[in-house]
């Protein structure tokens, strides 16, 4: 499968298994590789005698609640995207069992036809494999992180961005990430916000066939590309809001991710911003949304507290630091508004 021609590859640091990360590291505003960090995991020791008991393993924590599994024909290569006129998809969800999944997979792995693209994701490992996370764990304190199972054969999954940040462990197979910073969000051709494949937007760029006349800023776009390929055992870092694509190379493929964010649950969601902004600033006149964006950059991206220096700091509120009794009264604000 390709790589972009002009991607660099996504640093590696040393991490023996059981050490923590350091705080540097959690904090990261760049990805980082760690080779062989969860390779102590006894679901990767699973892996490494087979596929089918890295999968009689994982079945063994299942208490039957059903999943939703993604399928798409054979024609489209594994690519999960949009159907021609972007009305719906060229995929179908079904929901079944897991262990009906992994006997699918099985039989797709030893099949001579050409066989669907067929994967499980963001399955909560808390819900669905109760026990599997104890058996599973990082060796650090990340702030009530949600971590969950993504198993499949060869696929892939356009680029993307979580706002979590992340670390996801190749469990099963080999996987490659090829990543991009967020500001390189105008050059990847980001999709409807309205239909997602899966949540979140994605970039219409096909990886495998760049049409350079459809999409020529892509071309900036693969200047900042890095790229990396996850073996059993092996662990990639990615900071908040980083574009990522994830290609699942061999016929079962497995990951289990963990994402977490510093912030509590209270201060809302970043996202849920972005659309409060889409309702409330896009549609207004180019003037009015210039003044907007300078108020944001001076309240809200200001890097410093200068802006504030003239004023006690007793009187700052809401423009300082954010307090969880502060973050419950704005919640609350907000919520009476959006009520009218």
């Amino acid at each position: 499968m390709p790589v972009l021609k002009h991607a660099t590859a996504i640093t590696e640091v040393q991490l023996s298994p059981g050490t923590p990360p350091s705080e540097a590291l959690l904090l990261s505003d760049t990805p980082w590789v760690a080779r062989g960090y969860v390779a102590d995991w006894p679901l990767v020791k699973a892996a490494a005698r087979g596929a089918d008991d890295a999968l009689a393993y994982i079945a063994g924590f299942y208490q039957g609640r059903p999943v939703n599994a993604f399928l798409a024909e054979p024609e489209f290569e594994g690519r999960f995207f949009y159907n021609d006129d972007l009305t719906g998809f060229n995929f179908i969800q079904v929901n079944t069992q897991l262990t009906q999944v992994f006997e699918k997979l099985l039989a797709f792995s030893t099949s001579n036809e050409k066989n669907p693209a067929l994967y499980v994701g963001s399955t909560q490992t808390s819900a669905w494999l109760p026990g599997f996370n104890e058996a599973h764990p990082l060796p650090c304190n990340l702030p009530e992180p949600m971590t969950s199972l993504w198993i499949g054969n060869e696929s892939r999954v356009a680029a993307h961005f979580d706002f979590p940040r992340n670390i996801a462990c190749c469990v099963l197979g080999e996987r490659r990430f090829t990543v991009f910073p967020p500001e390189q969000v105008e050059n990847l051709y980001v999709g409807p916000w309205d239909l997602t494949p899966a949540g979140q937007p994605i970039s219409m760029v096909d990886f495998h066939s760049i049409d350079y006349a459809q999409f020529p800023k892509f071309k900036e776009a693969e200047e900042h590309a890095q790229t990396t390929t996850l073996e059993p055992g092996d662990v990639i870092y990615l900071p908040n809001m980083w574009w990522h694509q994830v290609e699942s190379l061999s016929p079962i493929n497995g990951l289990v991710n963990f994402w977490w964010q510093e912030t509590p649950g209270v201060y809302g969601s970043p996202t849920e911003a972005l659309k409060h902004a889409f309702l409330s600033i896009r549609s207004l006149p180019l003037h009015q949304r210039k003044a907007l964006k300078t108020m944001f950059d001076h309240y809200v991206f200001a890097e410093t507290t200068e802006h504030l220096e003239h004023l006690p700091e007793a009187s700052w509120g809401r423009l300082g630091g954010i307090s969880d009794t502060l973050a419950r009264q704005l919640r609350a604000e907000l919520t009476n508004s959006l009520k009218r």
